[in-house]
């Protein structure tokens, strides 16, 4: 239900706002209100830059001067709201969103566990670390929370180093973010020291309901 109202918010917040030119402020306090959340009005800077399309995970580019709203800023990537729709953006383009990438809300952690050295069963936890750093780009909780996690295994390479395997899901069949967030748990769990391998496979048995959110995720989108 709240990602149905946060997109029902945008969709009104880029046909009411953006077609006229200008964000007022009431719309955006009602985009605030609807969200839950501050979001942040910007343009984009000097120089055009590559963004996603949610839901479909086509890949596009944001001319410079278009006015975006930032919707969420976790895990190191961005969530705006265009006149096309919602998009990504990652971190790496954060400058042409006026941010400086060290006040992100939640740091990409390839910067925050790198050179770490973690062993045994200390490592399952620190992949469990990074897993928690990915979120859905339409709703404000990580996908561990979330429920998409279904199994997590690690096994020794030949090397001694560690491969790791991980089965998810997405919360509806056939997103097109569904590659994307993938890679984005590939790299963040490659990130790790002593990764030879990452697998991420997508399944959709079970299929995922609501139920399989943490009390917290439930906590945080207002479902109690």
């Amino acid at each position: 239900m709240k990602k149905i109202i946060l997109i029902l918010a945008i969709l009104y917040f880029t046909t009411s706002s953006f077609a006229g030119g200008h964000i007022s402020k009431e719309d955006k306090e009602k985009a605030i209100k609807c969200l839950g959340h501050y979001t942040a009005i910007t343009f984009i800077a000097a120089n055009e830059v590559e963004a996603i399309q949610i839901p479909s995970g086509d890949t596009f580019k944001l001319p410079a001067g278009t006015k975006v709203i930032i919707t969420q800023s976790l895990g190191g990537t961005y969530t705006v709201a265009t006149d096309q729709g919602l998009a990504r953006i990652s971190d790496k383009d954060s400058d042409a969103l006026g941010i400086k990438e060290e006040k992100t809300d939640q740091p990409a952690t390839e910067k925050v566990n790198s050179g770490v050295d973690v062993k045994g069963e200390d490592y399952e936890a620190a992949v469990w670390e990074q897993l928690r750093t990915v979120f859905d780009p339409e709703i404000p909780v990580n996908i561990v929370e979330l429920g998409l996690i279904y199994d997590l295994s690690i096994n020794n390479a030949e090397n001694g180093d560690k491969n790791v395997v991980i089965m998810m899901t997405l919360t509806a069949p056939g997103c097109g973010m569904g590659p994307v967030i993938a890679d984005e748990v590939d790299r963040k769990v490659s990130a790790l020291n002593n990764v030879e391998s990452v697998k991420v496979e997508l399944v959709w048995e079970p299929q995922w309901n609501q139920g399989m959110m943490s009390e917290a995720a439930q906590l945080e989108l207002g479902m109690f």
